[in-house]
């Protein structure tokens, strides 16, 4: 079912729990608290009959509905309207989910419409019924709570991250080909973690702007610039990580192309030493070609035949090959083929 948790808050106690958004609507003008409904993923109907019981804004109606919005804080005359993104960490998966809530609070109300597993909405309401002083101050109360709940839960999100960040930095050093890959897939999740919480510490701020305006009790103050402080060392966090991302690349960057220079100078040796083995099989081969070259001519057996007559052919033919067998050497040996 659509509606998660409703009851009606007077001084901060649990005055009632109706089933159905109608009996809400009554027993909340009968007891002059103030109602606090959590919804699951509603249909149109019931967002528009929560729109249409407490005035809501028609725009942010809309984006309730179409869902999919950037976090982001708007004011409607005395109403806020405020979209969160949770983020939960996946062990198994090693990834980053990110959900949406959308929080509607009023003088007299707070909706919360939500679209994802995170964040534990449940957990936020045990904690303000169990500190009744603090629920007593109002539905900003009930913000201050959700805002503290998102806050905390990006913590896991934060350890996670780095611990793939340290994973990364030691798939670079030793030669994993899927580590651009991974790197570039928790640079998304990152980057979607920024969009997620950077956002937070201009809303926060806002809200703080606003305190004197719109007559927040002063413990407010104090409970939600703890919320700010532990939002800017998560922003700062996910700054950081984007960094190191950033580096990693440039990091991975240069090892391949190290790798691939270490490639071609392995490359480029072993085509010179194959050189230099072809130069002297060729100068060996040209050197045993000369004495061949003699020995050849002067065995074709031809009746008229120069020198085949001569009493100093034979030794004149031997000389010759031995000439021209160290004067090709001498040759290849001065130009260092030998």
């Amino acid at each position: 079912m659509a509606l998660i948790d409703n009851a009606i808050y007077v001084n901060g106690r649990r005055a009632a729990t109706p089933k159905t958004l109608d009996e809400t609507y009554e027993v909340m003008k009968a007891n002059n608290g103030f109602a606090w409904i959590g919804m699951y993923r509603p249909s149109e109907r019931e967002v528009r009959s929560v729109a249409a019981e407490f005035s809501l804004h028609h725009l942010a109606v809309e984006d309730a509905l179409k869902g999919h919005q950037r976090a982001k804080l708007e004011r409607f005359d005395d109403i806020l309207f405020v979209v969160l993104r949770p983020a939960r960490y996946i062990d198994d998966e090693e990834r980053v989910e990110f959900g949406e809530l959308h929080v509607f609070v009023g003088p007299d109300f707070v909706v919360t419409i939500r679209h994802a597993e995170s964040p534990n909405l449940a957990r936020v309401r045990e904690r303000m019924e169990s500190t009744p002083e603090l629920l007593a101050f109002g539905p900003e109360a009930v913000l201050y709570a959700i805002l503290d709940q998102i806050v905390d839960e990006y913590g896991p999100v934060v350890a996670g991250l780095e611990n793939d960040i340290d994973e990364i930095e030691d798939q670079l050093f030793d030669g994993d080909q899927e580590v651009s890959r991974r790197i570039y897939a928790l640079s998304r999740e990152v980057i979607e973690f920024q969009r997620a919480t950077q956002p937070l510490v201009g809303m926060l701020e806002a809200l703080q702007r606003g305190f004197d305006k719109y007559s927040v009790d002063v413990e407010l103050h104090h409970h939600l610039r703890d919320v700010l402080d532990h939002t800017l060392r998560v922003a700062e966090r996910g700054d950081a990580f984007r960094q190191l991302l950033d580096n990693a690349l440039i990091v991975h960057s240069t090892l391949v192309t190290q790798r691939q220079n270490d490639e071609t100078r392995r490359l480029s040796e072993t085509s010179l030493a194959q050189s230099e083995e072809v130069k002297k099989i060729s100068s060996w081969a040209a050197i045993l070609f000369a004495p061949t070259l003699v020995g050849t001519i002067y065995g074709m057996n031809f009746t008229h035949m120069p020198e085949l007559k001569w009493v100093f052919g034979y030794p004149f033919a031997l000389g010759l090959m031995v000439a021209m067998g160290f004067g090709l050497y001498w040759v290849f040996k001065k130009n260092n083929w030998l």
